[in-house]
């Protein structure tokens, strides 16, 4: 299946705009999750069910440590239809309090060369309101996560105080509780004003994360934070998080910018706005969860990784570095859907080849001292 899409299909997809297909897909998708039938067709096909990969996290169960990054599903319209895929959880968004339109078009690219994308959205979401509207009731296999963020009200509207930016995520969530396994707060969103700094003054953290305490949304929260540019970064981002009991764990969002590694031409580049997808920030992302891995308090908090996963050896990297959780987004672009069970199977191969009897086993291995 991957390859016939390699060769047939993705050759065609690519002659179109990348937002369009993105659009498409996940029309297609939901048409699909509202068809019991069809959904069990494709899970008996897709769904790898083999205990060595199920795992427990922040008190959730899971299938396999596979999910969908934040990101392909905005609104929380795909996700039946992605459980059925057979990835072990579904995270959605970044969702905001109000109603987002994003970055004006074109906002979303590819880079062939380098088997990436260039993402720009700015964050378009429907809506705390609307998305909890569209989940409320609808079936699924797989625990959920949400991906809150504050809203992006564009380029032109007028600064927003510190209390306002917090009670965004506030409300978010005490609106989204009910559909949430997990809630996942984005803290460093590389193509927005507001999100690329606004949590590096360490006390909005703090009073972030107390209120969150207050509050009692009774769901794990993870802190999805982009690469540290220091090791004093990382230690005063980790002291705050120590010191809140609701935290489970954290998430690597991209890194800011575009690397000078990249084979795609400057001039290319140029035309292009946003943050770097896919292979070209593995590297960035694997360092930082081996980072977070051996300086976190390993009893309370778990990672979950995304980046750069275009098989089951990238994935099995992640967890080898101290990942619980991997995802990814990027490589049903390049690989097709058939790249979630093709995964799933190769990790079972690479758990027994290494002697561990489940995949929890393996985690950190690769960053223990």
């Amino acid at each position: 299946m991957n390859i016939l899409y390699r060769r047939a299909i993705r050759p065609l997809l690519f002659r179109r705009d990348p937002e369009a297909i993105h659009d498409r897909a996940i029309s297609i998708a939901e048409s699909t999750g509202r068809q019991s039938w069809l959904c069990s067709a494709l899970a008996r096909y897709s769904r790898v069910r083999d205990l060595r990969l199920a795992t427990t996290v922040a008190g959730l169960s899971f299938e396999n440590p596979l999910g969908l990054a934040a990101g392909f599903d905005k609104n929380g319209r795909a996700v039946r239809a992605m459980g059925a895929l057979g990835f072990g959880h579904v995270e959605i968004g970044s969702i905001s309090a109000d109603r987002s339109l994003g970055n004006p078009r074109p906002r979303l690219f590819r880079i062939v060369d380098d088997c990436g994308i260039v993402v720009y959205y700015g964050l378009p979401n429907d809506g705390a309101d609307r998305v909890a509207e569209r989940l409320a009731g609808r079936p699924r296999t797989v625990p959920l996560g949400i991906n809150l963020v504050n809203t992006n009200r564009g380029p032109n509207a007028p600064a927003e105080s510190d209390q306002a930016i917090l009670e965004d995520y506030l409300l978010a969530a005490e609106r989204l509780t009910a559909a949430a396994d997990y809630f996942c707060l984005n803290l460093s969103c590389p193509n927005t004003c507001d999100g690329r700094g606004f949590f590096g003054d360490r006390a909005r953290l703090r009073s972030l994360l107390a209120e969150f305490e207050r509050r009692h949304f009774g769901r794990p929260l993870f802190l999805k934070v982009a690469p540290f540019a220091t090791p004093a970064d990382l230690d005063s981002f980790l002291a705050v998080a120590h010191e809140s009991t609701c935290v489970a764990g954290f998430a690597v969002n991209l890194p800011p910018g575009k690397s000078d590694s990249l084979v795609t031409p400057p001039e290319v580049l140029a035309r292009m706005p946003g943050a770097v997808s896919g292979r070209p920030c593995e590297t960035a992302i694997n360092r930082t969860v081996k980072e977070l891995y051996q300086n976190m308090d390993r009893q309370r908090f778990h990672l979950i990784a995304a980046g750069g996963v275009f098989s089951a050896e990238d994935a099995y990297r992640k967890i080898r570095l101290g990942a619980s959780l991997v995802q990814l987004f990027t490589a049903l672009i390049y690989e097709g859907p058939g790249i979630v069970p093709a995964i799933n199977r190769d990790l079972t191969r690479l758990l027994t080849r290494d002697g561990f009897r489940n995949v929890a086993e393996a985690v950190g291995v690769d960053s223990s001292p």
